[in-house]
């Protein structure tokens, strides 16, 4: 699949930011100070952009990741596990700074509030970046985790400037409603301003925090006006996903009727699987489509990579081949 993509002139997908490693934690009654509790909890390697990335690739796409972990036992572990998916991994370790670790309690309905540690993934510097890997990219993927602080701000406008220049298309995660107002509405938006993003991926939380618009419509309308070039895949949880771009009338794609279980990770699947879609065909709804298929199927288990199996690969060969696109 790789030298498929790379003798048409398209190098992988590179997805920059966090790796880190998932601490899952879902009760079975509520937390009370001073109390004690059963629950599900489950380890594992995760990290938005790295999720991403393990998305593509189990999509179809050649996958990278580019970004920096301690020198530590939880490094190896999420590093094992990323290339264990068959995406390749460039990353600084950092002797000073631990690999990062993402707490994410998960309520009975699913929806899960996540704590996440400023580790290694926060530290790292233009100086450290692969620049023959960015150059390399078909596309980049960023999430604003790389921009909330600086580091790693700069070292992800550094990336984005390299690989735009280079040729590569570059997709844009908002990545936190909670983040961006602690940040400040026009400051984020101010830096994401300077991003030449082709495709951005907010969800409706985010959608509402950039924009100021609670209705998804009016909030499409709002974008599309400030960034007339991008295509906006709006993610809306069981209402399915809203589209719209140049080119690209205004849609939208039908969720699943998956039951969820852990919303962790649900964003980042929908983008991997719809990037790998988009980038190997270019149509934008039937990649939202294989997103939603994928994004269903990991709602409905637990944890943001579970282990794949018959049903997953049934959904990719279905939405591959077209049926009911």
């Amino acid at each position: 699949m790789t030298q498929e993509y790379l003798k048409h002139g398209r190098g992988p997908l590179v997805a920059l930011g966090d790796l880190a490693w998932d601490v899952l934690a879902r009760p079975d009654t509520m937390l009370m100070a001073g109390g004690d509790t059963t629950g599900r909890m489950e380890l594992s390697g995760g990290g938005s952009a790295a999720n991403l990335a393990v998305w593509a690739r189990r999509a179809g796409h050649p996958a990278a990741f580019v970004g920096k972990i301690g020198r530590d036992r939880f490094g190896e572990l999420a590093t094992a596990e990323l290339e264990d998916e068959g995406v390749t991994a460039h990353l600084t370790l950092s002797g000073e700074h631990p690999t990062g670790v993402i707490l994410a309690l998960i309520d009975r309905r699913g929806q899960r509030a996540m704590l996440t540690g400023q580790g290694a993934d926060w530290e790292l510097l233009p100086g450290e970046l692969p620049r023959d890997v960015l150059a390399g990219a078909g596309h980049l993927h960023l999430t604003a985790w790389s921009l909330f602080r600086d580091p790693p701000r700069a070292a992800a406008l550094e990336a984005a400037r390299v690989a735009k220049e280079a040729g590569a298309t570059l997709s844009l995660d908002p990545g936190s409603f909670q983040m961006i107002g602690q940040m400040g509405r026009e400051v984020f938006l101010e830096i994401v301003d300077a991003i030449p993003f082709d495709v951005i991926f907010p969800n409706a939380d985010e959608a509402h925090a950039m924009s100021g618009c609670a209705d998804p419509d009016q909030g499409l309308d709002w974008r599309r006006r400030r960034y007339p070039q991008a295509l906006v895949v709006l993610k809306l949880d069981e209402e399915g996903a809203l589209l719209e771009g140049t080119g690209q009338p205004r849609t939208r794609v039908p969720a699943t009727n998956d039951h969820p279980i852990d919303a962790t990770g649900a964003g980042d699947s929908f983008g991997g699987a719809f990037l790998a879609g988009w980038l190997r065909h270019g149509d934008a709804v039937r990649a939202a489509r294989l997103g939603a298929q994928v994004g269903g199927w990991v709602v409905s288990r637990f944890g943001a990579r579970p282990p794949a199996d018959a049903e997953l690969r049934a959904r990719l060969d279905l939405v591959r081949a077209g049926v009911g696109a």
